[in-house]
């Protein structure tokens, strides 16, 4: 007897739940209904979910995307007959829309009890969302030229990670949407702003299936891999990086700190080389090979190269010093033959020819004393240039 009064408590327990369940329910229908209230009917829903026991009821979460999509259509309106409404929660809605139409598409495509999927609602409401999805992506950009690049990002990777999910199957937005290339690039680069390196790998291979955007998703990458201290994987991305697009000025100049910072300069050399041979006429490349020649000693084809460049743009002061400092080098080379009679003649044409170059570089570069202040003080004690000499004596006593 005991046994049959606690079934009949459960059951009067499950029959208030249920009732308490479609009076809530009832309530919010009447607040959408009525046209307004629409944040009280989703908050009644979302009170109900708090309940494990009601998260299978399809009914709660039909009535909770109403009460957003009707949300999102009154803010829709009023940004349209342009009244006063905060753009930020416009599109947070759209999100928070979408997010809810993902939930009730889960449940509604569990299979019935002889293990068969029939949604219900799926096609109506990709219609409808598939009709407004674009505003998530303009909610990035629009957090973007707020400079707010973390909410950024959380709506480019919803609008990204949106187009996978079952509810929008037949749109395949994979062929046809020609926007997640371009929300993948801007996800990278607002992880990037906010240094954050696993974000910014995360949409890297999407970004880099668009032509438009590979360069920059590659640097991007490898980028991460820097502030995530994965050497290898940097340096392997620069080498990669520069062997499909040498001419972008990321991947050569780092590749060539990298190698110098190793002391091989003779790698250095290879890849300026390669690079002067795509375009002779591009600075960086021949900075490279001028720095590197220098480096490696070769004295004759370091000046050779830096006047090209003084050629082209003569405005550049590093190639001025290695220049310079090329002529001073071989006149430490002369110095210690340790024979000044027999090369004086030498070592005073190698100063001669020092000179006008380091001038140029202090005249170019007045605060970097520390450079060019040895190099003329050697130039003018050398040449016995008394009254140059002494100045530069002053200055560097200071």
């Amino acid at each position: 007897m005991k046994r049959v009064v606690v079934c009949l408590s459960v059951l009067t327990l499950f029959g208030l739940s249920v009732f308490s369940q479609k009076k809530q329910i009832d309530q919010a229908r009447a607040y959408i209904k009525s046209g307004k209230d629409f944040d009280k009917a989703e908050k009644l829903m979302t009170d109900l979910l708090k309940d494990s026991a009601n998260r299978q009821n399809i009914k709660i979460y039909d009535t909770w995307y109403d009460a957003v999509l009707n949300q999102y259509m009154a803010a829709n309106e009023k940004l349209y007959l342009k009244q006063k409404y905060d753009t930020a929660a416009f599109y947070k809605l759209i999100c928070h829309l979408q997010e809810v139409a993902f939930k009730q598409d889960s449940l509604d495509c569990l299979p019935d009890r002889k293990g068969r999927v029939r949604p219900s609602f799926r096609k109506d409401h990709g219609e409808v969302l598939h009709a407004i999805r674009p505003n998530i992506y303009y909610g990035g950009t629009w957090h973007v030229h707020k400079g707010n690049y973390s909410s950024a990002y959380d709506y480019f990777d919803a609008y990204i990670e949106g187009a996978r999910q079952p509810l929008y199957t037949a749109y395949n937005y994979d062929k046809t949407d020609s926007l997640l290339t371009t929300a993948a690039y801007w996800a990278t680069y607002c992880a990037y702003r906010t240094k954050d390196a696993r974000r910014m790998l995360k949409h890297v291979p999407l970004a880099e299936r668009d032509s438009a955007y590979i360069e920059y998703g590659m640097q991007n990458e490898a980028m991460a891999y820097q502030i995530l201290g994965d050497t290898v994987r940097y340096v392997g991305m620069l080498r990669k990086g520069f062997d499909r697009y040498p001419q972008h000025p990321y991947f050569f100049p780092r590749l060539a700190d990298y190698y110098s910072s190793k002391g091989r300069q003779d790698s250095v050399l290879v890849i300026a080389n390669r690079g002067v041979e795509i375009n002779d006429s591009n600075t960086l490349f021949l900075m490279g090979r001028s720095i590197a020649l220098l480096n490696l000693e070769r004295y004759d084809e370091c000046i050779e190269t830096s006047q090209r460049i003084i050629e082209l743009n003569d405005t550049l002061p590093e190639p001025y010093l290695n220049i310079a400092t090329c002529y001073l080098n071989k006149a430490l080379v002369v110095e210690s033959e340790n024979e000044p009679r027999k090369n004086r003649r030498r070592l005073e044409q190698l100063y001669q020819q020092a000179r006008p170059y380091m001038e140029d570089y202090r005249r170019l570069q007045p605060d970097a004393k520390q450079r060019w202040g040895v190099g003329l003080y050697r130039i003018y004690l050398h040449l016995n240039m008394g009254k140059q000499f002494e100045e530069i004596d002053r200055l560097m006593r200071k």
